[in-house]
């Protein structure tokens, strides 16, 4: 069970949502499982690169894709106001994969 509050977990749910869809297209799968002392969500997208994982979450950072760079940040600061660590990785599927657990 997570507790968080609902409308910020709306919130980083449509940043991670258009974010995959930004980058992978309409045809994007987008799944979100528990974890034991958390949550994840991953895609079917391209995934973000090893050299670009510590950039993505800055504010500002942006690939081009017509963003404005601060849906991850806002993903991040989420999940800082409720001690989420975050952490980034590769979907089973070789898109992106984020990691919402306890600190």
């Amino acid at each position: 069970m997570i507790n968080a509050d609902p409308t910020m977990l709306q919130t980083l749910f449509e940043n991670l949502f258009r974010n995959a869809v930004g980058h992978g297209g309409f045809d994007v799968t987008v799944r979100v499982q528990p974890l034991p002392d958390g949550f994840l969500v991953e895609d079917t997208g391209s995934g973000i690169s090893m050299d670009l994982r510590e950039e993505v979450m800055e504010h500002g950072f942006t690939t081009g894709y017509s963003g404005t760079g601060i849906g991850l940040t806002i993903v991040q600061r989420i999940a800082e106001d409720h001690d989420w660590c975050v952490s980034l990785g590769v979907s089973s599927e070789g898109g992106a994969r984020f990691e919402f657990r306890q600190c």
